[in-house]
C-alpha cells in the first residue's frame, strides 16, 4: 500500500493512521514546525515535552513513538533515551537526553501516536 497524506494531515499506508503526529523544536521557545491532531507541546523542563492531541483517545491504548535525530551530534546515544513515559487519553510524555550526560534540548523531535 502507498503511503499517502491527506489534507487535514493524516497519514495513511502500511499499519494503519497515524492518529496524530508531530514534529517540534524543542530548543529555546517550543516551537511545532508541522503536526496532525497535536494542539500544543508543553516544555517541563530540558529533555521533558508533553504532546497535547487536538482530539483526545479514547482510551490509553495507543502506541506512540518518538524521535529525536539530533542533526549536530555525531553521538548514536543522542535521542529519546526515555521514549514515551506517559500515556493519557489527552496527551503523551516524551523524555529525551544523552546516555553519558542526562537530559537535553533536541533542535529536532518527532513524536506519532497510532491506534
Amino acid at each position: 500500500m502507498a503511503v499517502t497524506i491527506n489534507g487535514g494531515g493524516t497519514i495513511t499506508g502500511v499499519g494503519g493512521i497515524a492518529s496524530a503526529w508531530v514534529n517540534f523544536n524543542g530548543t529555546g521557545t517550543v516551537a511545532i514546525r508541522a503536526s496532525g491532531n497535536v494542539s500544543s507541546i508543553t516544555d517541563n523542563g530540558t529533555g521533558d515535552y508533553t504532546v497535547n492531541f487536538t482530539t483526545a483517545f479514547a482510551d490509553t491504548s495507543y502506541c506512540a513513538v518518538c524521535s529525536a535525530p539530533d542533526p549536530n551530534s555525531a553521538n548514536f546515544t543522542d535521542g529519546c533515551t526515555d521514549g514515551v513515559s506517559s500515556f493519557s487519553t489527552g496527551s503523551c510524555r516524551v523524555k529525551s537526553g544523552r546516555y553519558s550526560s542526562g537530559r537535553y534540548d533536541n533542535s529536532v523531535y518527532n513524536v506519532a501516536c497510532f491506534r
